[in-house]
């Protein structure tokens, strides 16, 4: 009887299977089924019984941290658009007195301070913006550094403020003499005494006579606003209610001081622009305090998209 080759089913992890028949062992064949069949089934057995295998799913960004990206968009968005209209004004002031009058140099022109401080609020709003919409890391450092330290020269401004206040006196009284002495030689100066003596009904720095310090008003001056004092130091600047009278302030510095209170203000605005500001302290500290949380709302919604931002990346 001839022996036949009989493959039996076998069980997983076996190889061969030796069974005796007819005083002999007959080795039944091999098949590659059988080490494919092993190896899934040990690969399941390895995965269910292996606790220590794991495969960390990626972090998702939680409906919180979307909204605090848009509105940190949107925040910066704003402030950039303020930024921009700051310094399409100061660029419209300086390019409006083309050339300067006088040839006042550009570093002492007032309105480059709103082009420097136009440009500061784009720049660092412009980084924010991007790195919130882009998720710019380097971005969001850049902004947040720009932040923090104009916050803090705000602060330390506001210190040293309240701790020289005399030489603040001091400095206030230089600039408006410096006020007095360029009246003519550029229209923002001269615009800003105006407003002040109209405003606080004075005129000069501590007497009406210190326009006698200027050029153009001095009574040895050729013109005829010589011995005169601007127009908005009259009490009446006015004439019959709705012309402007810009002639009301001529001659009033050869009159007596009698006669010229008649006239205009003799009152200087020295110390009438001190009073105004020590009244307005309480209006001043709270504008910078909300500056300064506006400030610091931005910086904390930009650390919060860092800190997602750091997050993903770091699990990628």
């Amino acid at each position: 009887m001839a022996l036949s080759r009989v493959r039996l089913f076998q069980s997983h992890g076996e190889g061969t299977r030796l069974l005796p028949q007819a005083s002999r062992l007959v080795e039944l064949p091999y098949s590659s089924f059988d080490d494919d069949d092993t190896s899934s089934f040990e690969d399941d057995n390895t995965a269910e019984q292996d606790p220590g295998v794991w495969y960390p799913d990626p972090p998702k960004l939680s409906p919180f941290s979307h909204c605090v990206r848009y509105l940190a968009f949107l925040w910066n968005l704003l402030f950039l658009l303020l930024g921009l209209l700051t310094l399409a004004v100061g660029i419209w002031g300086l390019l409006a007195k083309s050339p300067l009058p006088g040839g006042l140099p550009l570093s002492s022109d007032p309105m480059l301070l709103f082009v420097l401080a136009g440009l500061g609020a784009s720049a660092v709003s412009l980084a924010g913006c991007l790195g919130a919409f882009r998720a710019s890391p380097c971005l969001l450092r850049f902004f947040l550094g720009a932040v923090l330290a104009f916050g803090g020269l705000e602060v330390l401004g506001g210190l040293l403020l309240l701790l020289a206040r005399r030489r603040l006196r001091d400095a206030l009284w230089d600039l408006l003499l410096l006020c007095l002495l360029r009246y003519q030689d550029d229209p923002d100066l001269q615009f800003l005494v105006d407003e002040v003596q109209r405003s606080l009904q004075c005129c000069g720095l501590e007497f009406y006579r210190d326009w006698e310090s200027n050029p153009y008003f001095n009574c040895s001056a050729p013109g005829v606003q010589a011995c005169g004092v601007p127009a908005s130091c009259c009490q009446d600047p006015l004439e019959n209610g709705s012309v402007p009278n810009i002639q009301c302030g001529f001659g009033v510095l050869g009159l007596g001081a009698a006669a010229a209170g008649a006239v205009v203000h003799t009152g200087g605005c020295g110390a009438a622009l001190t009073a105004w500001l020590r009244g307005q302290a309480g209006a001043i500290a709270a504008g910078a305090t909300i500056l300064l949380l506006l400030e610091a709302v931005g910086a904390l919604m930009a650390l919060r998209v860092l800190k997602d931002i750091t997050a993903v990346r770091v699990w990628e």
